[in-house]
């Protein structure tokens, strides 16, 4: 059995199938395309909304170490990805660089896991542009009903219009194209950053050097007392992480981590990249190094700005500049992260059915979902079934408790993709690398390490929850997914196996 969960599918056959007609995708991104991909999809809630957050009950004005230690271990796994992405340009990411690499069961592992991961980072972000929608129709004069607004009303239903038309919305412009995707991702990210620097430049003629005083505060033990909220590095080592305090940057890192989640999307559409080799790495790094600089400057002037105690944590950046008597500002933040939210949930959401189309492709999910729109070229298929489910859960499911489910998928095909590099190294020498992460195995290492310290930061009831997930996983394997597999149906050669060239008749020798 072990011979049959452990096999793997060639680099080459990977490539193959992209040739296709019926489930070839078109190649259509360029760097700079995926460069704003990466932007789009990683300036979204966290910048918005974590400074305030971690600031506040961690790290003080030190929430800038936060992000670049965040920041550092996005990077290391980025460098990963690089390696991956421009090796094997085959859409799904993590999971086809697994299936390369480590086998057809853990593949699937993680494709299962990139499903939830991006699934409820979609619901989580549309649910998160509805409410500042619905404030911004609220300062104009119009209302929502209760019932329609997310919140119950007075018949115990409730359902958030707003959530759940964004997400069919954007399903309807990814069935449309990546490049027209890409063009309303660029007008978007545009405005998103315009925000970001306004902040910058804005906010750095009202910092007060007091506001910095301490710049780490004083360290404060956390006891959770056993509760399932406690991060699993206490339940396990007997000791809590901090807030405040040096372990309080590392506690913080594993909150703001959210805010970075998404540079791994831009993997996902290396199929449909132009030359992958080339621009995989490129649009993977400059993004991840483009939103880290805007981080850390954001969270310098707005802990700058005001006083890390008195930070908001709903609004921090535009509460900031109202509490310094600049309302307008405030107004401007609000519409910029309303706006900027979309091409979080459209690259989300492009992310997820690419996962899904190449899963199906390789006969894990039905192979219904792998054939393309004949005109667009587009995964139109599980495109529509995932852009409705998700919108039916944005609209009825509270999310806020879920949304730590996206941290541990993320970090933990981290630990994948890291762990593969690694072995295709030693599997295949001899496949051309357009790129190579430096130092292997040593910086796959730290990556692994640094992305399982995170995940042991994070509380005991996500692990939980992720554990269930994916022991629904493996049932929907083994019921499935192992005997569908187009491995095991003869339809590809695992690697180690001779493939003998076809007779120039085409009979068999």
């Amino acid at each position: 059995m072990s011979s049959t969960l452990f096999r793997t599918k060639r680099v080459e056959q990977s490539i193959l199938d992209t040739e296709e007609p019926e489930h070839a995708l078109k190649k259509s991104l360029s760097a700079l395309d995926l460069t704003v991909f990466g932007v789009g999809v990683i300036i979204g809630t966290g910048i918005f909304v974590l400074t305030g957050t971690v600031a506040k009950n961690n790290a003080g004005p030190a929430v800038a170490l936060a992000f670049v230690v965040a920041g550092v271990v996005c990077a290391l796994a980025a460098l990963c990805y690089a390696e991956f992405a421009s090796t094997v340009p085959v859409a799904g990411s993590a999971y086809t660089f697994s299936y390369a690499s480590l086998g057809e069961l853990p593949a699937w592992i993680i494709g299962w896991d990139l499903v939830l991961e991006f699934a409820l980072g979609t619901a989580v972000v549309a649910v998160g542009w509805s409410g500042y929608i619905a404030s911004l129709l609220d300062n104009a004069g119009w209302h929502l009903p209760e019932a329609l607004s997310g919140r119950d009303g007075a018949d115990g239903f409730g359902f958030d219009i707003l959530a759940a038309a964004l997400v069919l919305v954007l399903t309807g412009i990814l069935v449309l194209g990546t490049k027209l995707s890409a063009r309303v991702t660029s007008i978007v990210v545009a405005i998103k950053v315009t925000v970001v620097l306004v902040v910058i430049i804005a906010g750095a003629f009202f910092i007060k050097g007091d506001n910095y005083d301490p710049f780490i505060p004083k360290s404060q033990p956390v006891d959770a007392g056993g509760d399932l909220q406690a991060p699993l590095i206490q339940l396990m080592f007997g000791w809590a992480p901090s807030n405040f305090g040096v372990m309080g940057i590392f506690t913080a890192a594993s909150v703001v981590f959210f805010a970075f989640i998404g540079f791994d999307v831009v993997a996902t559409a290396a199929e449909e990249t132009k030359n992958p080799q080339r621009d995989m790495p490129r649009g993977i790094l400059g993004s991840l190094i483009i939103c880290t600089t805007l981080y850390v400057a954001v969270s310098i002037v707005v802990t700058g700005m005001q006083h890390y105690t008195e930070l908001s944590v709903t609004a921090p950046l535009a509460d900031a500049f109202k509490a310094i008597g600049h309302p307008w500002y405030a107004g401007f933040i609000s519409f910029g992260a309303a706006v900027g939210l979309t091409t979080v949930c459209m690259i989300l959401l492009l992310g997820q059915t690419r996962v899904f189309f190449a899963m199906s492709r390789d006969g894990l999910l039905p192979r219904f979902f792998s054939q393309v729109h004949p005109r667009f070229k587009t995964p139109h298929r599980p495109t529509i079934l995932l852009g409705v489910i998700i919108a039916i859960v944005a609209g009825f499911t509270p999310l806020s408790e879920l949304a730590e489910l996206v941290n541990i998928g993320t970090l933990f095909a981290f630990v994948v993709v890291a762990i593969g590099v690694i072995i295709l190294r030693r599997t295949r020498p001899d496949l051309h690398r357009s790129f190579r992460t430096p130092w292997v195995p040593v910086l796959p290492i730290l990556s692994v390490l640094a992305s399982l310290w995170l995940m042991l930061n994070l509380p005991t009831e996500t692990w939980l929850r992720f554990a269930i997930w994916m022991v629904l996983g493996f049932v929907v394997y083994f019921l499935y997914g192992r005997s569908h597999s187009r491995l095991a149906k003869g339809k590809e050669t695992p690697v180690g196996q001779v493939v003998k060239p076809k007779p120039p008749n085409g009979s068999a020798e």
